[in-house]
């Protein structure tokens, strides 16, 4: 009989440096990675905000917040875990199953997938 793994719906909040995050091809490209690596499946990746942090890591004091949803074996998330704190660009992740998202939540993430949202101006009417 096959042992069938069954992949869980995961959400990924990477925390990486704000001067790092300039370079956005990079950040995606590092995520992407360790992701694949770990036979993570990506259902959405994206800017989420850049905010001031409530402590110094590494001498910084700002970071950007890049929000991810994955499916992978939960016995892989481990894995992810260690190559984020390997990583150089990466200062911090947080792994949550999100198995309780409904299907048009995680679409709408799709929608928005991979792409830094676009700054919005104000306009006068």
């Amino acid at each position: 009989m096959e042992n069938v793994v069954k992949e869980k719906l995961y959400e990924g909040m990477f925390l990486v440096d704000s001067a790092r995050a300039a370079d956005w091809d990079g950040v995606v490209s590092t995520i992407r990675n360790i992701l694949e690596r770990n036979e993570a499946e990506i259902v959405s990746l994206r800017k989420w905000d850049e905010r001031k942090l409530a402590y110094e890591i590494d001498g910084k004091t700002r970071g950007t917040y890049i929000l991810c949803y994955f499916r992978a074996n939960g016995q892989r998330i481990r894995a992810i875990e260690r190559d984020v704190q390997l990583s150089e660009r990466i200062m911090r992740v947080l792994v949550l199953r999100a198995e309780c998202m409904k299907q048009e939540d995680i679409e709408k993430e799709k929608a928005t997938a991979v792409q830094e949202p676009a700054r919005q101006e104000t306009q006068e009417n």
